[in-house]
């Protein structure tokens, strides 16, 4: 399978990685010193038992890449617009789009460029942290991942693909509503990458706070209600799972923080605007009120292009 991965961090050069070993036909669309690193010293991929050394295709211009059978977006929310737009040239008649991108406007964004009916959204439920250009590491044993049709269904391509990424060791599921469980992820990060953030504790430490688990809980509550609105198909005490899902975590991991948190410490930009960010502006379309996520978001705001500089 021909495969254009958008962008060469943790998830798109894990993903990338495991496939290209597979015997697939990755090409990487890069930049900086990443995309350096992999014309260099191609791409390490440091599993839990090996170590994988692999000489890989990369590149910053789609253009200069033929038609592919399968462009996955892996650049952070506040990239995919252009990253869509510059992705054009990778589309054939029939290639698929995978987003696997925090938020729940991902679909949408890339199906502007690709139309409905190409894209899969994906939920990642593993990951890999890029611990240096052209490096990276497998943060969990298992690699699960599902993702479907944002129109529903399923089909040849698809069940292709879920074949291709698990004899990449990448443990993909059909899943018959995405679209439900891309909103079950926001609701998590609503709190999870909010509140980590906001107040620099791990979610073991917000849990272990009545004040800031009850928090966390409303902060839930009003993503969900957003959801309702508009006409996602939430099962009963779907909060309630999810904090238990959250809460498991916290206990296997103790140190375990939102991805947002690390972004904000180490002074990079934050996808905010695609989290409480978001459940603000929806709450505001569909008169949902949203006071916690607001005030998430309204806390974090000065932050959300880096550290801001004091006079």
């Amino acid at each position: 399978m021909r495969i254009a991965m958008i962008g060469a961090g943790g998830l798109g050069a894990l993903f990338g990685g495991l496939l290209a070993h597979a015997g697939e036909d990755v090409t990487f669309i890069a930049r900086g010193a990443n995309l350096q690193a992999l014309r260099t010293n191609g791409l390490t991929v440091k599993r839990p038992t090996d170590e994988l050394h692999l000489a890989v295709s990369a590149t910053d211009d789609p253009s200069a890449v033929d038609p592919v059978d399968l462009v996955w977006f892996c650049v952070k929310t506040y990239d995919l617009d252009i990253a869509a737009r510059q992705s054009a040239p990778l589309i054939g008649p029939d290639t698929l789009a995978v987003t696997i991108q925090n938020g729940v406007d991902a679909p949408d964004q890339v199906a502007a460029v690709f139309g409905t009916t190409a894209v899969l959204g994906g939920v990642v439920l593993g990951g890999g942290t890029l611990v240096a250009p052209g490096v990276v590491e497998q943060k969990t044993p298992r690699i699960p991942l599902n993702l479907g049709a944002m129109v529903g269904g399923s089909s040849i391509q698809v069940e292709r693909l879920q074949r291709v990424l698990r004899g990449a060791g990448i443990d993909a599921a059909i899943s018959p509503d995405v679209r439900r469980e891309i909103w079950e992820k926001f609701i998590i990060s609503c709190a999870a990458l909010g509140l980590s953030s906001l107040t620099r504790l791990t979610y073991q430490q917000i849990f272990d706070c009545p004040e800031t688990a009850e928090l966390a809980e409303g902060i839930m509550v009003e993503a969900e209600a957003i959801g309702q609105a508009k006409d996602v198909a939430f099962e009963s005490g779907t909060v309630e799972r999810l904090l238990q899902v959250v809460r498991s975590v916290a206990t296997m991991t103790p140190t375990a923080r939102g991805s947002m948190y690390f972004d904000l410490v180490q002074g990079r930009r934050l996808e905010l605007d695609a989290i409480n960010g978001a459940a603000v502006r929806m709450g505001r379309e569909f008169g949902v009120a949203t006071p916690l996520n607001f005030a998430v978001h309204a806390a974090l705001r000065p932050y959300a292009n880096g550290t801001p500089v004091l006079a």
